[in-house]
């Protein structure tokens, strides 16, 4: 084996951005090892294509001890934590759980390689501006949020702050909402494209939503994750605004996958607790110094979506 290969360990390897990481960095050459939580489902589907490339290590973020023996067993170059309760929603039923996986855990997981060389990616969300004060946001706006997730997700901010001025060297990015088509239809996007093919086909009468007036920003999760991948090749570790900058309405989305409105039932028990203002990202600052920009937008997405339903159905 090459000495010299770097070599990266990913927490959440099995979930969207880990599968899709971990092809990326198996193309520019990295050895991959990842994390995975025994379950009693398999739950190795979006890797199965790369399963003889990677190593795969037993852990879950609710036991340090586990993550922190995979750490010093791997000694790994790059580490990217993909791995969290990541659902604003599903938070408000579990707060305390959300709050050590999405928030302590990270802390743990920094004071595990406190000292070391080794580069940290963490992934953020723009939740955390939850009633921004100004749109776009940037970097440097003020957060505010409205969910349990999203302020689990600023006690990691700190703690990556905190633990960067010790010297680790660790990055963020505030993600904004990605996707693609290894997600579930628990999540928007995914749910809109399922739908809009099972109503073309007869097998689905309605969708239920909520707040069809919602404005949201969606990205590529190859994209954002090319972006992770990217914040770690700098000189100085740093935090990140990652997002395609333009917004669009459930309602206008509705139209761009072909579902009538005859066809949508709004359901308030779809509403969140708690709103958030329209969040939109200012990604200058990575564009200007990590040179990214999203490839894919909108209108490109729900194209590579309906492609991808058709030969999935």
């Amino acid at each position: 084996m090459n000495e010299n290969r770097k070599k990266a360990l990913i927490f959440g390897i099995t979930g969207m951005d880990g599968s899709h990481l971990a092809d990326i960095l198996l193309s520019k050459g990295y050895e991959v090892h990842g994390l995975i939580r025994k379950a009693s489902l398999d739950n190795k589907k979006r890797i199965e294509h790369i399963l003889d490339k990677i190593t795969l290590h037993y852990g879950d973020l609710s036991d340090p001890s586990s993550f922190k023996r995979i750490i010093k067993e791997v000694e790994p170059s790059e580490i990217y934590n993909e791995a969290d309760q990541d659902s604003a929603a599903v938070s408000f039923h579990n707060p305390y759980y959300n709050s050590m996986v999405t928030g302590a855990a990270v802390g743990e997981m920094l004071e595990a390689i406190k000292g070391t060389d080794v580069c940290f990616f963490q992934p953020l969300t723009s939740n955390m501006f939850g009633l921004a004060k100004e749109s776009p946001q940037k970097e440097t706006t003020p957060f505010c949020p409205q969910s349990p997730y999203a302020c689990a997700k600023v006690f990691a901010y700190h703690l990556c702050g905190f633990y960067r001025r010790l010297g680790v060297k660790v990055s963020t990015a505030i993600f904004y909402n990605h996707t693609s088509f290894r997600q579930t239809e628990e999540y928007l996007l995914p749910k809109l494209v399922g739908s809009a093919y099972r109503i073309k086909k007869g097998l689905q009468d309605k969708i239920r939503l909520g707040d069809i007036n919602a404005k949201i920003d969606i990205g590529w999760s190859p994209d954002f994750m090319e972006a992770a991948w990217l914040m770690l090749q700098q000189e100085e570790p740093d935090d990140y605004i990652i997002g395609t900058g333009k917004v669009y309405s459930i309602k206008e989305m509705l139209d761009m996958v072909g579902i009538d409105m005859k066809n949508v039932e709004v359901d308030k028990a779809l509403l969140r607790p708690a709103s958030t203002s329209v969040l939109a990202a200012d990604y200058s600052k990575a564009r200007n110094v990590l040179g990214w920009e999203p490839k894919n937008k909108m209108e490109e997405i729900i194209k590579i979506m309906l492609v991808h339903q058709d030969k999935k159905e």
